[in-house]
């Protein structure tokens, strides 16, 4: 079947004015007629603030129980033991001034998320105008610079993933893959949500999730009936 035809069926087979409850969402992503390849599953949830001010803009990190479902490649900007220890827990790239150089030199960017120690920062900030684009600049809001850079590495590579807010109040963030089947993928999910309902600030007001939508990278998207979310978030 062409990728026209599938879409079409796909589409066909949902009711787009229809909030769906969460179990339906997942399931309808996993049942759905695949390419030949494994679609990613993401998550566009449109949240109650207001970015433009700074105490209603997230900026964190979740750690998906399942996993991404991909390889991600991470670079350590770090010295001494906590350079030992990012190779010990399995980083991709580990350095400092070198790496510095390679990245600032050649436009080397061959990673997906970087980590750095406290100490290191000083010098990381000089990539600010070639990482910050990217959203591959360390950050402490989520647990990117740190000097427990094994623990960083490893929850990384096991599926932590990392979201903000978009000037619109939309957070978008990967939540694993078509293949999970919709028990992993709802776990997930969850896991996100209950991230977003953690965070919540304080000024928030109004209704805080407005609206939340599942999709694979070649499906149409799937509303959730955000009612739903207050009884299965338990933070």
């Amino acid at each position: 079947m062409s990728n026209g035809k599938r879409h079409k069926a796909n589409r066909a087979a949902i009711d787009a004015s229809k909030r769906c409850s969460i179990d339906e969402a997942c399931a309808a992503i996993a049942a759905a007629k695949a390419p030949k390849f494994d679609e990613s599953v993401d998550v566009a949830a449109r949240m109650g603030l207001n970015p433009r001010h700074a105490d209603q803009m997230l900026r964190s990190s979740c750690a998906l129980p399942h996993g991404t479902g991909k390889s991600i490649r991470v670079v350590v900007f770090a010295k001494g033991e906590r350079a030992t220890e990012a190779k010990a827990a399995g980083a991709d790239f580990v350095g400092s001034d070198d790496l510095v150089a390679k990245i600032q030199d050649e436009g080397w960017l061959d990673f997906d998320s970087a980590i750095a120690t406290p100490d290191m920062m000083g010098l990381v900030g000089r990539l600010g105008r070639i990482l910050g684009p990217r959203n591959l600049m360390p950050n402490p809001k989520v647990g990117s610079v740190t000097m427990d850079v094994g623990k960083a590495v490893s929850e990384l590579k096991a599926g932590r993933i990392e979201f903000r807010t978009e000037k619109t109040g939309i957070v978008h963030a990967p939540i694993g893959k078509v293949s999970f089947g919709p028990e992993k993928i709802k776990e997930n999910l969850v896991a996100l949500l209950e991230t977003l309902q953690r965070l919540k600030p304080a000024t928030a007001k109004g209704k805080y999730f407005k609206s939340v939508t599942i999709s694979s990278t070649m499906g149409p998207g799937l509303r959730i009936d955000t009612s739903e979310i207050a009884s299965l978030v338990d933070v």
